[in-house]
């Protein structure tokens, strides 16, 4: 069997299209992914950023789940730092209580955005102050209805958190999921830094823990861009390509549309860094795609690949993610 395939939906948003088209579109690609056998959808937490209509993944996995039946569904991730771990637990317990056995929480330190936009998010005293691991402590707590404000407790107290998993891009999430025994994603997505060593890291340093039944569970997320020819491939990752280079350079931007994309020009500090993103990217036809992402992912032994295709074009991200399904052999519901 192959391994299970995943997608992350960022819901991007373009020049020319808006919010609304983003969430229409997101819904009609958990349909077709779920139609295509991918096992889960997750939906990232992302601030202020003008390319990204995914600011609350609560949000979208509650519409989402409203609009297809099977396919596991969760936030990659909640930014556990923006927030309180009550509301957290409500939230989520909430969405366990509305979709039983559907929902994920993917659990990330990050800020999901500037520096300036968590402060305001978090305020001037807790911007700096970095206190994940206490945070996910006070979390697992009011999952397990042990009170850490004493007469307070999560509710609805009859549906349980759903599942944890510890997102990251480095060591550190690595190691505290591996201490803690959870499961473990790594952001190849957006990491320049290779993903086989924090891989290596968690499962040699796991400790099993009797509240976590998931087990040791290593999931490696990858941007890919498929489409059946290479050169349709490029076209649809290059408006992604543009915004996350501008992104990169402290100058965000919507994507532009395709025929603005073909016509852009970068500067050379620009091209160095689009030329890092590339070697971030798997692009190409599906066979080609599937086989590199599979030996990337057999090499850091892998329990589950996660895709992201954060491209505007509605057709083009269904296709993408269609195709690879396919060539994956992900079997069709």
């Amino acid at each position: 069997m192959p391994l299970p395939l995943s997608l992350l939906d960022l819901t991007p948003v373009s020049r020319l299209t808006d919010a609304s088209d983003a969430v229409r579109t997101s819904v009609a690609l958990a349909q077709a992914a779920e139609s295509a056998g991918y096992h889960r959808i997750w939906y990232a937490e992302h601030h202020s950023l003008p390319g990204i209509a995914s600011t609350a993944p609560d949000l979208m996995i509650a519409h989402v789940a409203a609009h297809t039946s099977r396919i596991r569904l969760g936030a990659g991730g909640v930014m556990l730092p923006n927030h309180a771990a009550l509301q957290i637990a409500e939230r989520y317990r909430l969405l366990a209580a509305m979709h039983p056995g559907r929902i994920d929480l993917g659990l990330g330190r990050a800020a999901g955005t500037d520096p300036m936009t968590a402060v305001a998010l978090r305020g001037a005293e807790r911007v700096h102050r970095d206190d994940f691991p206490e945070q996910l402590s006070e979390l697992e707590a009011w999952g397990r209805d042990l009170e850490p404000l004493r007469g307070v407790r999560a509710q609805p107290t009859d549906a349980a958190l759903p599942p944890i998993w510890l997102l990251g891009s480095s060591d550190f999430s690595a190691r505290l999921a591996a201490a803690r025994g959870y499961p473990f994603a790594f952001a190849s997505h957006f990491s320049p830094a290779p993903p086989d060593g924090p891989m290596a890291l968690y499962r040699d340093g796991f400790r099993a823990h009797p509240d976590r039944p998931a087990g040791r569970r290593a999931m490696l997320a990858v941007a890919a861009f498929v489409a059946p020819t290479v050169e349709e491939a490029e076209d649809l990752a290059l408006p992604s390509l543009i915004a996350f280079t501008r992104l990169r350079t402290g100058r965000p931007i919507r994507p532009p549309g395709p025929e603005e994309a073909r016509a852009w020009k970068l500067d050379p500090m620009e091209e160095q860094v689009a030329a890092l993103i590339r070697r971030m990217q798997f692009t190409g036809t599906p066979a080609d795609v599937a086989a590199r992402i599979h030996a990337v992912a057999t090499r850091t032994g892998a329990d589950e690949v996660m895709v992201v295709t954060n491209a505007a074009d509605r057709a083009g991200r269904i296709q993408s993610a269609e195709l690879l399904a396919a060539a994956w052999g992900a079997e069709p519901a």
